[in-house]
Parts: structure tokens; C-alpha cells; sequence
């Protein structure tokens, strides 16, 4: 049995955080630049190299092509995933804070890496950009959280409905009292993220540049927050969170339609591993290949989470969603 696919919510909200308001940080940028035109050198300093002197030049038309061309692409491919597909609410968060983060990052290390410029006879003259690399990453991060949290949620949509009936069950008494847990990380998402710390750690010292290590405790941060996991079964749904408490899913039992087990490739199916949005706009973790819970919920949304033993958390989520409707077919 599956359940309609229904329009996704908020449609304007989505458009104006995940596309309007992108576009407009990237036109104010590109006309703050244009602006400048009178007291920036000819060529301009266009590239940076590892000792922070520039190394590369051309026209302001150089300078501001990316912002220009790749931040809006990005943010109108966000914009089309969130408004086709962005029935969770994490779907469309996700997709508003990457575009508005991605266009404010942009802009600050265009006006950044122009503003060192100002009234100089000379591009080569300008000193390093490290510290606009690092404002610009702190910039976006926040914009980017900013925009998400701007974003309307999804209204509950509990439902009466039974489970559908072949979905699998477990066997419980009337009264008694059941919870399932496991623990799940993803130990290819913590090798490829650590080294990611890692390389922005060396460039930071190699650099002389402190401010890149913002961005290394940030990528830290995300790392502890979405690549370990607690997945839950009990009278709440089905709850798994990071050990700080977010990113986080839970499936309330009045929106379960029917919880299965399910085989997952991280990378084939969702394009990597963590908090993932997939095909269809299917959400949750992701964090290693193997055997998972998929949850068909109200709403036409989809929630899986990789585990172990998901044949005995799916069964329990259905006894349980079953007995909270006083269905006949729970056991």
C-alpha cells in the first residue's frame, strides 16, 4: 500500500529562501563590485598563491564569474529539489541554507578579495586574502543556518489509517511495554571527513592562515553530529539522533503508513553518507551500506535510517503504530 504523493508545502517560502533571496545577495555583490570599478588597478589580482601573494590577474569580469554564473546555478538547483521533491521539512532546510550560504560565501570573498585593492596603482601590490577566506566560510555557515531556520516546517499529519496490513509485525501482549535501540556510525564518512579536518588543519598552519581553522572546527562539528547515531523504536515512533542532539529525525506512530526494511548504497542512493536527502526526496541517514528502516509516512514523505537488526525495529514500529489505532491487525 503506498499513500499519494502530495504537492510539497510552502512553495513561496521555498521560492524566496532558496532562490529570490540567493539572487539578490549575488546582484547586491555584483553591483557593490561594478561600484568599485573607478578605484580598483587594472588588471586586478584574480588568484592568490600558498604564501598569500597574488599570482594571477585579469578584469573584474574575471572576478566576479563565479558568483555570477555558479552560485545562482547552484541555488536554482536547490530551489527545484526543495520545490519538486521537498515534502520534509529537513528537505527544504537543507536546500535554502546551502543556496543562501553558498551565495553569502561567494560574495564575501569577491568583495573581500577586491576590497584589499582599493585605491592600489598596483594589483600586486595587494596583501593575502586568509582572512577573507575565513570570514567568507563563517559568513556562509550562518547565513546558511539563518536561512534554514527561517523555513516553515511541515504540519504534523497524523493519520487513522491501519498499517498496511503486509507490513511486517511483531508479537506483543496486550499491555506490555516494548522498546528497541542500536548504535550505528559510519566509518568511511569518519575516514573521509576526518581527513578533510585534517587537510584544513595543515593548510591553516602552512598558510599562516588561523582563520581556515574556523572552518576545520566546523567540519569537526558536523562530523560529531551526523556520522554516529542512536536509532530508537518505542512509544515516541521511530527517533534516531546524533549524540548532540541535532540533526535529528523522528516519525511520531500517528504518521507511520508502513515501516520495511530496505537495502542502501550511501554513495549510489544518496550521493554520500550522513544526514542525507536521496531520489524522491527520501531523507534521513545514511551511514553505511547495508540493511536499513525505510518509513512511508503521511504526507507522501519517506524517511530511512541505515542499522543493524532493522527487520525487528520495522516489525515493532508497525505493532506498535497498529495498537496506538486500536487496529485489529495488531498483535
Amino acid at each position: 500500500m503506498t499513500t499519494p504523493r502530495p504537492t510539497p508545502p510552502h512553495r513561496v517560502a521555498t521560492t524566496v529562501t532558496t532562490l529570490v533571496v540567493p539572487l539578490l545577495v549575488i546582484a547586491a555583490a555584483v553591483a557593490v563590485a561594478i561600484s568599485w570599478t573607478p578605484r580598483l588597478p587594472d588588471p586586478l589580482a584574480v588568484h592568490w598563491s600558498g604564501s598569500g601573494a597574488p599570482d594571477g590577474f585579469g578584469s573584474l569580469k574575471d572576478a566576479i564569474a563565479i558568483p555570477l554564473l555558479f552560485a545562482p546555478v547552484f541555488a536554482l538547483g536547490m530551489w527545484a529539489m526543495a520545490f519538486w521533491a521537498g515534502r520534509d521539512t529537513s528537505t527544504r532546510r537543507m536546500a535554502a541554507g546551502f543556496a543562501t550560504g553558498l551565495s553569502v560565501l561567494m560574495s564575501i570573498v569577491v568583495l573581500g578579495s577586491l576590497s584589499v585593492q582599493l585605491d592600489l596603482a598596483d594589483a600586486a601590490q595587494a596583501p593575502g586574502i586568509g582572512h577573507v577566506v575565513g570570514w567568507a566560510f563563517g559568513g556562509g555557515i550562518l547565513a546558511g543556518v539563518l536561512a534554514a531556520l527561517v523555513v516553515p516546517r511541515t504540519a504534523p499529519a497524523p493519520t487513522a489509517a491501519p498499517i498496511d496490513p503486509a507490513a511486517p509485525r511483531t508479537t506483543l501482549r496486550p499491555g506490555e511495554r516494548a522498546a528497541w535501540s542500536r548504535a550505528v556510525t559510519s566509518p568511511v564518512g569518519a575516514g573521509v571527513g576526518g581527513a578533510a579536518v585534517l587537510v584544513n588543519v595543515v593548510l591553516a598552519i602552512a598558510l599562516r592562515t588561523p582563520e581556515l581553522l574556523i572552518l576545520a572546527a566546523g567540519l569537526g562539528l558536523l562530523l560529531a553530529a551526523s556520522l554516529v547515531l542512536r536509532v530508537s523504536v518505542d512509544a515516541r515512533g521511530l527517533v534516531a539522533r546524533s549524540p548532540l542532539g541535532w540533526p535529528g529525525v523522528r516519525v511520531p506512530l500517528d504518521e507511520v503508513v508502513a515501516a520495511r526494511t530496505t537495502q542502501i548504497d550511501p554513495f549510489g542512493d544518496f550521493g554520500g553518507w550522513g544526514y542525507r536527502i536521496g531520489s524522491g526526496g527520501r531523507v534521513g541517514f545514511v551511514l553505511r551500506k547495508g540493511e536499513g528502516i525505510e518509513v512511508e509516512r503521511t504526507g507522501g514523505r519517506i524517511t530511512v535510517v541505515t542499522v543493524d537488526d532493522a527487520a525487528t525495529g520495522a516489525a515493532l514500529l508497525n505493532t506498535l503504530a497498529d495498537r496506538t489505532r486500536g487496529a485489529a491487525t495488531a498483535r
